[in-house]
């Protein structure tokens, strides 16, 4: 028997029913994503995994974990990489593969050792490879190469960037035609040893209460090789409007600087180091401010945690590394992928890893 006093759903009441319906589809589809559980190459030890979309297939840039006798310790020195190979995904089946070496520390002239997280891009046909490394000063610095080709191999200029210092770059193309350079890792990656222009040896660090060290963002001039600008610090504020302390290291940057855009929005990812997330603020510039927002990805086997995010045939999809190749040894790790989810409202549906 019908109840004659029900009332009919306003337009708004069914636009919130809709929404709310929409979020928990998104979010039990999340839940029910993993991480794959096997490494793309297991003849290899990689991490650090940049992932793009090139003539409409997945191409990766990860750097490549040795063996090493190297102490392990806070500057990373048992992370001894001297050469980077490039993967390739299979369009159907997403089975990688290796195209060999695509750059050797013996082929840098300024570069003595360490060839950590790297990136690359493309513009007019042309691929451009950026890449840490120690220099012979024992400074890291960043640097790059060229290509016609998305495997490489590279041919680095014989200098590294100038006014590039730290780690970890990685390049975003903006839809305007521009493309901009972030960087930057505390720790062994150095943030803390410059001032005002000038390398230190002396490690100095921001108290708790005081705001934490700035990634830093340039635009790359159009011959790709140069900033076409001084470096700008990324600013990213916590959900009061104030800047991130360095005793946030739940939410603070540590390295690993990553940007996409989806919706009009501009997403900034990273690691927080020593709390081993990734996690992501959102702004309206491709230089910030942003927002925190939340966590990415939890904690995965190893100490590292550091990634890349992707857009291919309407999904998206984020590149990570962890260690169970080797079983937990922290400096020889295995790059894996997942599906990433935004939901009906932009956040990013956290994952957690899964071994």
């Amino acid at each position: 028997m019908s109840n004659h006093n029900e009332q009919p759903l306003s337009p708004l009441e069914i636009e919130l029913s809709d929404a709310q319906s929409k979020q928990q589809q998104d979010l039990a589809r999340a839940q029910s994503l993993q991480p794959k559980h096997r490494p793309l190459v297991e003849h290899i030890y990689t991490a650090d995994p940049s992932a793009h979309v090139f003539n409409g297939k997945i191409y990766i840039y990860p750097s490549h974990d040795i063996q090493t006798d190297a102490e392990i310790n806070d500057n990373g020195e048992q992370f001894a990489m001297r050469d980077y190979h490039v993967l390739s995904l299979d369009r159907d089946t997403f089975e990688a593969t290796d195209h060999g070496v695509a750059l050797s520390v013996e082929d840098v002239p300024w570069a003595q050792m360490q060839m950590w997280a790297p990136d690359a891009t493309r513009k007019n046909g042309r691929y451009y490879f950026y890449f840490p490394a120690r220099a012979y000063d024992g400074i890291f610095r960043i640097g790059v190469a060229v290509s016609d080709s998305p495997t490489g191999p590279f041919t680095a200029q014989d200098n590294y960037i100038e006014g590039t210092y730290s780690i970890d770059p990685a390049v975003f193309a903006d839809d305007d035609g521009s493309y901009y350079l972030y960087w930057g890792g505390i720790w062994g990656g150095q943030l803390q040893n410059w001032r005002d222009g000038q390398f230190h040896p002396r490690d100095i660090y921001p108290a708790d209460d005081q705001p934490a060290y700035a990634p830093l963002v340039a635009k790359l001039s159009d011959d790709m090789l140069s900033l076409a600008e001084s470096p700008k610090d990324i600013l990213i504020y916590d959900e009061n409007g104030k800047l991130l302390r360095a005793g946030d290291n739940q939410r603070r940057f540590f390295e690993a600087s990553w940007l996409h855009k989806h919706n009009q929005q501009y997403y900034f990812s990273y690691s927080t180091g020593d709390t081993h997330k990734i996690v992501y603020a959102t702004g309206k510039s491709p230089y910030g401010p942003f927002t925190y927002q939340g966590v990415i990805l939890n904690p995965v086997l190893g100490w590292t945690n550091h990634h890349s995010i992707v857009q291919y045939n309407n999904k998206w999809f984020l590149f990570y590394h962890d260690s169970t190749l080797s079983g937990g040894q922290t400096h020889l790790r295995c790059v894996k992928m997942s599906e990433l989810i935004h939901d009906s409202e932009g956040k990013i549906l956290p994952l957690q890893a899964y071994e």
